[in-house]
């Protein structure tokens, strides 16, 4: 099983790269690109609302291709985008170039999960999302801060360049390995919109979208709240998302998503408040870093599953409007981050990002009930 899946999880990767890496790159952009720190973050914010808008409708229009050949499809969108970021002279153009590359990644990631999905036993389907997914936080652990050094050392449209090789591995890789999967969805958009008339579906994607938008918050902006070496506090984020996506899917499947989701959400909220704390000593921010990845990354199989469960006879549709909330989110994170950095310095972001932190998970305690105890028959005396 797992070997068909690996490609998936290197697409995943590449896009996490490039999406990602821009927290890493804010300062070069801005320089090269005579642009400001928060409009530089808007190129991540772009890229989410590109993804958000674009998911449901690509997936209406390609609904009739075979999944292998959409996820061919998407990535050689995404490889095509981030050769243009790498190139484009003007910022007008950068920002166009990531509206490209996020309609090939969001065909590509709720693809790859309705893939994964397909070809897995339901008992080990919280570790096959998680092993999909773990290509965005393996991503985060070596491609953003191999990206943010190179972007550093050399330019940051050479970390774009590296983004798009990426893609191309992970085109062959998908071509070569993954198998022909046919999964039955809807070519109408309406219908791609019809689980959001479901109340417990809404209170999934309400979660995603509180979780992603207090993270990203303080993601895209983190080298303005940190005064210390940004690549080894993006490591060790990263670290501890890949260890915690990992163990999340297997707990998921053990315990199951509202545990994961909750804790998740509970300590995320507590990290992200404590980040002067972090940026105290390297040591502590290195900790820090970790544990926050770790636990922050725990709720995504969890949040996969629980939509899986919500929607079995929907599942591809069900799975990309769960990328369309976290992307929601992230847009969210970029325009308000970048509001309250502009206003109230690194102070407002660590407060505003917290604030949704916590709103997620008193949201997510209020909608996402326990499932009652089945009853117990009663026995005669």
């Amino acid at each position: 099983m797992s070997s068909r899946l690996y490609p998936l999880a290197l697409g995943n990767f590449a896009i996490g790269t490039g999406m990602f890496v821009t927290a890493g790159l804010l300062a070069p952009i801005s320089a090269d690109l005579h642009i400001s720190t928060s409009a530089a973050g808007q190129l991540m914010t772009v890229f989410a609302l590109a993804y958000a808008v674009l998911s449901p409708v690509l997936a209406a229009v390609t609904a009739r291709l075979s999944r292998k050949t959409l996820l061919l499809l998407a990535m050689g969108v995404f490889v095509v985008g981030s050769t243009l970021t790498a190139l484009a002279p003007t910022y007008p153009l950068v920002l166009l170039s990531r509206v490209i590359a996020a309609a090939g990644a969001a065909m590509f990631t709720p693809t790859a999960s309705g893939v994964a999905n397909a070809l897995t036993a339901p008992e080990r389907r919280g570790r096959a999302l998680a092993l999909v997914m773990g290509g965005l936080t393996v991503s985060s652990a070596i491609g953003v801060p191999l990206g943010t050094w190179l972007g550093g050392a050399a330019s940051w449209r050479a970390t774009l360049w590296l983004v798009a090789a990426m893609g191309v591995a992970g085109f062959v890789g998908v071509a070569a390995v993954v198998p022909k999967v046919v999964i039955q969805t809807s070519g109408r958009l309406r219908e791609r919109f019809a689980p959001l008339a479901d109340r417990r579906v809404l209170a999934v994607l309400g979660t995603q979208l509180l979780m992603f938008a207090g993270a990203f918050t303080a993601y895209t902006y983190i080298g303005s709240l940190f005064d210390l070496p940004l690549a080894a506090v993006l490591w060790a984020w990263g670290i501890g998302g890949v260890v915690g996506n990992q163990l999340g899917g297997r707990l998921t499947d053990v315990y199951g998503p509202r545990r994961m989701v909750l804790i998740g959400l509970l300590f995320s909220t507590v990290f992200l408040a404590l980040i002067p704390v972090a940026n105290l000593a390297l040591p502590v921010a290195l900790v820090w870093a970790f544990l926050w990845g770790g636990l922050g990354w725990l709720v995504a199989p969890a949040q996969q599953f629980r939509t899986v469960a919500e929607v079995p006879g929907n599942v591809p549709i069900g799975l990309g409007l769960l990328s369309s909330a976290q992307y929601v989110g992230l847009f969210v994170a970029g325009i308000t981050g970048g509001a309250a950095l502009d206003a109230y310095g690194r102070t407002g972001v660590i407060v505003l990002s917290t604030a949704f932190a916590l709103l997620g998970l008193l949201f997510t305690l209020s909608t996402y009930r326990a499932a009652p105890a089945p009853a117990r028959e009663s026995v005669p005396a």
